[in-house]
């Protein structure tokens, strides 16, 4: 296991960053250009949809949909998830969602995978904000060449208390641990 030891980041984009990077799993393909609705809803706030699609001239397509509903009261919750689709057969997907509390508090937790004849990437993500603004965040991915069948497995993790920490393991096709380069 390789492992960099952990250090404090110089400013809060770091924690951002994190964030930002952990939206993204499957949503089918859209055959229409888009739409977008807004409507009031039944907890005082409003919900606006949004879905996208489209599709390539050699095959490929890609969709989209994304909400955000608040309650009136200050909170909002939020979902994205889209799927690309290339002419050779490459896919990606990913998927994320939000919760903003009036207290300032917030959870976000996302998905992404992506495969072609190379390869393949599955990686998932959290993040969590207190009211008093403590920030714990990770991410987990985990990558593996077709060719050979080598994988490597990445953890990092984030805390406004410690810092950053990060390692990665690599592996061989059996499984068996081999040194990362």
């Amino acid at each position: 296991m390789n492992t960099v030891r952990p250090h404090r980041p110089h400013t809060p984009t770091l924690a951002a960053l994190l964030v930002a990077s952990s939206l993204l799993a499957a949503v089918p393909a859209a055959h229409a250009e888009g739409r977008r609705v807004v409507r009031p809803n039944a907890a005082g706030g409003t919900t606006v949809t949004r879905l996208a699609g489209r599709k390539g001239p050699e095959g490929g397509h890609f969709g989209a949909a994304r909400g955000v509903a608040t309650d009136g009261q200050g909170n909002v919750v939020a979902g994205s998830a889209s799927r690309l689709r290339g002419p050779a057969g490459g896919l990606a997907q990913r998927a994320g969602s939000t919760q903003v509390h009036a207290d300032g508090s917030a959870q976000h937790q996302g998905t992404l995978s992506a495969s072609n004849a190379r390869g393949s990437l599955q990686s998932t993500g959290n993040a969590t904000r207190s009211a008093d603004g403590t920030v714990e965040a990770s991410r987990n991915s985990s990558t593996t060449q077709a060719a050979t069948g080598n994988s490597v497995q990445r953890s990092t993790q984030y805390s406004s208390g410690t810092g950053l920490t990060h390692s990665a393991t690599c592996f061989d096709a059996s499984g068996a641990t081999i040194a990362c380069r």
